[in-house]
């Protein structure tokens, strides 16, 4: 007797971006305003494209708007986005064309999941994305909710006195709702021809819609996130950007080293910082992939990066002899370590030149070799650059500039296709370290390899404009790539420590 299998039903991410940017103080829709150098639209259409759980996209774009979508879907490359149309003048009415979009072509009783998304909440996670549509295997109906941290309190107003309190509900029960919600296709459509028959019928979200009008069909809750925040509020776009600024993003591994070495042979690195520590083991790791590298320090080869002509002639005789660019690293760094009041104006140009001027300098010089390779540039910066410390003005200052530069650099760029990524290992056990702190407790130090291989890795992904962290919690490869916010708060925890 042979075993049936029954298809998955594909699951459909609808983007509903019909807001407009008033509350912000916009004369845009807020999803088009930029956040850590892509528009907020982008970040979250970006989270349904590599979520393994997502087949297919819709967007419900505000009216006069599908043209900028359709532009910036076109620029990222979101092959997931198959519809971009309208929305409506309400909610409810976006929502109706989105499922009348979605029930477009389907044959008699086939169904799909679908699952509806703010345009302004792009700090999603694909957990939440995956425990979604999960529960639909079970459930017909499903919301994303957390905890309410905060008291909830129920008022009333009378007359000209203003607000009273009526109730305090107990707060063990509340949950503050998020996106997406998520629903069996079947069953948001009959929930709003329910409603149809409602003349009063007025919802800020689907859920409640299913709630009212199919109040036998349960509405099963996934753990939200409490990352997974909408820019509603002029506040909250900047608080949406400094997060995005103190956001780790993991870095692919290649399956072996025969992936390595397919990937990397024929390819030429211009290493800046190569003489020692984590510029010279990326050096050394690349070779040994079969790639064709410049390493240059000025114990090694007299290049000094704060040499605007140094670096021009780096990488023209590294062009000229191997016909091509394809990675420009730069880890070379001072840290100098002193009050700034006692510090003097030598000391002070040469953090500045080497640690900031330096980079803009390779980076202006680099742009025309890697725009013809669609290659990378990969910039370094420190766990102090969130904030700074005493005696670190200088190289905590210049540190941040770093982070800030790459993410400029990745969206100006973007069109060329050079991408621009930042590493930021913890403590490292480099020279440059020695010579400030002298010998430290064996085992407390990152290795400089270990930087190196995540280095690497950073090169070979398609990742843009993203603070790679590196840290020790993986035995297996002395070191881990943190993913996720998480991570981001145990930097900023650890950065007391860190340089």
């Amino acid at each position: 007797m042979s075993v049936q299998h029954i298809a998955k039903p594909r699951t459909t991410a609808v983007v509903l971006a019909g807001g407009t940017g008033q509350r912000v103080g916009l004369s845009i829709p807020k999803q088009l305003l930029k956040i850590a150098g892509k528009a907020v639209i982008e970040h979250t259409l970006s989270i349904f494209e590599r979520a393994d759980s997502i087949d297919d996209i819709i967007v419900l774009m505000a009216p006069g708007y599908v043209a900028d979508v359709e532009k910036i879907v076109a620029k990222a490359g979101l092959a997931k986005v198959v519809k971009i149309i309208e929305g409506g003048s309400t909610r409810n009415e976006t929502t109706e064309r989105a499922i009348a979009a979605l029930s477009e072509g389907l044959a008699e009783g086939e169904d799909r999941n679908v699952l509806f998304h703010d345009a302004v909440r792009p700090l999603l996670s694909d957990r939440v994305i995956k425990d979604c549509v999960d529960a639909l295997d079970r459930y017909q109906a499903v919301d994303v909710a957390i905890p309410s941290a905060d008291t909830i309190i129920v008022t009333r107003t009378h007359g000209e006195d203003g607000e009273f309190i009526t109730d305090v509900p107990d707060r063990s029960r509340l949950r503050r709702g998020q996106t997406p919600q998520a629903f069996k296709l079947s069953t948001i459509r009959r929930a709003y021809q329910v409603a149809a028959g409602d003349p009063n019928f007025q919802a800020t979200d689907d859920c409640s819609v299913v709630l009212k009008y199919l109040p036998d069909v349960p509405i099963y809750v996934v753990a939200g996130d409490e990352y997974n925040m909408k820019v509603t509020q002029p506040v909250d776009v900047f608080i949406a950007d400094k997060l995005f600024q103190l956001a780790s993003t993991a870095a692919p591994r290649q399956a072996d080293e025969a992936a390595y070495r397919e990937l990397l042979a024929g390819k030429t690195f211009v290493v800046f910082g190569g003489s020692y520590g984590i510029g010279a083991d990326i050096a050394k790791l690349a070779e040994s992939y079969g790639a064709k590298v410049y390493a240059l320090g000025r114990s090694t080869t007299g290049t000094h990066v704060e040499n605007p002509e140094h670096v021009e002639d780096a990488l023209s005789t590294a062009y000229a002899e191997s016909g091509r660019i394809d990675y420009v690293v730069n880890t070379a760094g001072v840290l100098r370590i002193g009050k700034l009041a006692e510090t003097d104006n030598a000391t002070i140009q040469e953090a500045l030149n080497v640690n900031y001027l330096a980079p803009v300098q390779i980076a202006r010089a680099s742009h025309k070799y890697l725009a013809e390779t669609r290659g990378q540039l990969l910039l370094y910066t420190s766990s102090s650059y969130t904030r700074g410390r005493a005696e670190y003005s200088l190289y905590s200052s210049t540190k941040a500039a770093m982070v800030n530069l790459t993410q400029a650099l990745s969206d100006e760029w973007a069109a060329d296709g050079i991408r621009v990524n930042c590493v930021n290992p913890e403590r490292t056990a480099t020279p440059m370290r020695t010579k400030a702190f002298g010998a430290e407790p064996a085992g407390s130090l990152l290795s400089s390899e270990a930087v190196a291989r995540t280095s690497l890795d950073v090169l070979l992904s398609e990742l843009t404009g993203h603070v790679i962290d590196v840290r020790q919690q993986d035995p297996t490869r002395g070191a881990s790539t943190a993913s996720g916010f998480e991570q981001a708060l145990a930097s900023v925890l650890d950065r007391q420590e860190d340089v």
